[in-house]
């Protein structure tokens, strides 16, 4: 089996495994098992000059090879047109993006420095797979350093409709850099139907028909397992006493405006309002760890929500009964999986959203026999894959408070019929067929 080159903005730390290993890392996990690979990025570490020869460490079947940024490289590619530009208007927030020439070359330099640094350590029959909007343009520049192997690229997040895209200034640019991979994979048909518009739009219908989508998944049965087991740890049981007997709601995301957090917090606090039989009774767990702290949009959104637990707690709490709890820091990922297991209600409401892996792993932590309820934007991308969720407008606060009301009194018969219908496709569509049917494509790319 050819080896598999992973390009990715940031590589995993060699030493990261199961529970801390990050998302990219475990949905390509099997891929991974199964053949030789090197994984390709930047280090995470900030140098005062982007590094021109990458260090490399092999565990195993694995090669890690990392690139230290230049202080400069980082704030103009990552900081600038990733995170400042690329971000939200991918994320349907064209108002939120802001453009700077020096960041896109900025951008577009780095995405060159990793095609040099990447080119001389390719073997001629090695299947390259891209990821995400970092990195738009590295396949382009791969070709022009004349690399001719099969290089797939893969957008994580969603592409939004082709005339909002293009107010973006140098959209064609990236978009002819798309034409260079031989497979273009999204999450949903709707990102797959919009990038083509695009492609098209500036004259690449050729690439447009290399668009797939290919929904991400996650492994549902170790995820099933690692909620089982977390049941009985002390974490774990150390929060349920603290819960009291009542409901849990839970929420677990990154800090970033595109989750919809503010919305959700009003939400919640329109169904202790509204919904008053409910006071005292739940208790709504909000874990999102922050995200991109030294950029000022995410300092503000962390003072609104900050301002948000306040406000609802003032109002609501008794001297036994705080309504809301709020962490900013991670949490281990078989301590959430315990925690989503006794949660009544998963409530994942981003404003938009490419697919949102939390979603499938609330219900693959349910038990089966007393499974509870996942309230779900209509916005993210794993809609179409649980049709047993309550759907919400994450823009209206009252529908959020109605969808919860409905999920906390629901009967056990109606939310074990909601999670089989959820479960099947969470099983079916993991991480493991998400790796396989786009390696498949792309290896087969240039076969005719």
């Amino acid at each position: 089996m050819n080896r598999l080159v992973i390009v990715a903005n940031r590589v995993p730390n060699p030493g990261e495994r199961g529970a801390t290993a990050g998302g990219l890392a475990v949905a390509l996990k099997d891929a991974l098992a199964k053949r030789e690979a090197l994984w390709f990025g930047w280090s995470g570490q900030i140098a005062e000059a982007t590094a021109a020869d990458p260090v490399e460490t092999r565990i195993g079947r694995i090669t890690y090879a990392t690139l230290d940024l230049g202080r400069e490289d980082h704030r103009r590619y990552y900081l600038g047109f990733s995170n400042g530009s690329l971000w939200p208007t991918l994320h349907y927030r064209l108002g939120l993006a802001v453009f700077a020439r020096e960041d896109h070359a900025g951008y577009r330099a780095v995405n060159a420095a990793f095609a040099a640094a990447l080119a001389p350590m390719l073997r001629p029959d090695d299947t390259i797979w891209a990821h995400d909007f970092h990195l738009f343009p590295v396949g382009a520049a791969l070709r022009a350093l004349g690399c001719r192997q099969r290089i797939g690229f893969f957008l994580h997040v969603p592409f939004p409709p082709a005339g909002l895209f293009c107010a973006l200034p140098r959209a064609a640019e990236l978009l002819t850099d798309l034409a260079a991979y031989d497979v273009i994979g999204v999450q949903t048909e709707d990102d797959a139907v919009n990038l083509r518009a695009a492609l098209a739009g500036v004259g690449q219908e050729e690439a447009a028909a290399r668009v797939h989508a290919f929904p991400i998944g996650i492994e549902a049965e170790a995820f099933t397992t690692l909620a089982e087991k977390a049941i009985g740890k002390r974490e774990t049981e150390r929060f349920r006493q603290s819960l009291v007997d009542r409901a849990l709601i839970i929420g677990v995301d990154r800090l970033d405006y595109t989750k919809g957090l503010p919305q959700r917090f009003c939400g919640y606090g329109q169904l202790l309002a509204r919904f008053k039989t409910h006071r005292s009774k739940v208790t709504y767990l909000q874990v999102a760890p922050v995200s991109r702290g030294d950029v000022a949009q995410y300092r503000a959104l962390r003072r609104e929500l900050d301002e948000w637990v306040g406000r609802i707690n003032g109002q609501h709490a008794e001297p036994d009964w705080a309504p809301l709890r709020y962490m900013t820091r991670a949490v281990a990922r078989p301590v959430l999986a315990g925690f989503m297991r006794m949660a009544r209600v998963g409530l994942v409401t981003p404003l938009r959203d490419g697919m949102n892996l939390v979603a499938k792993e609330y219900v693959a932590a349910q038990d089966p026999e007393d499974p509870g309820v996942l309230v779900l934007s209509r916005f993210a991308g794993a809609v179409a894959q649980l049709p047993g969720a309550l759907l919400v407008n994450p823009l209206d606060p009252d529908e959020i408070a109605e969808a919860l009301d409905q999920a906390l009194t629901m009967k056990p018969a109606e939310r074990k019929a909601r999670w089989e219908e959820c479960i099947v496709s969470v099983r079916r569509d993991g991480a493991r067929a998400w790796c396989r049917e786009f390696l498949s494509r792309l290896e087969g790319a240039n076969d005719a």
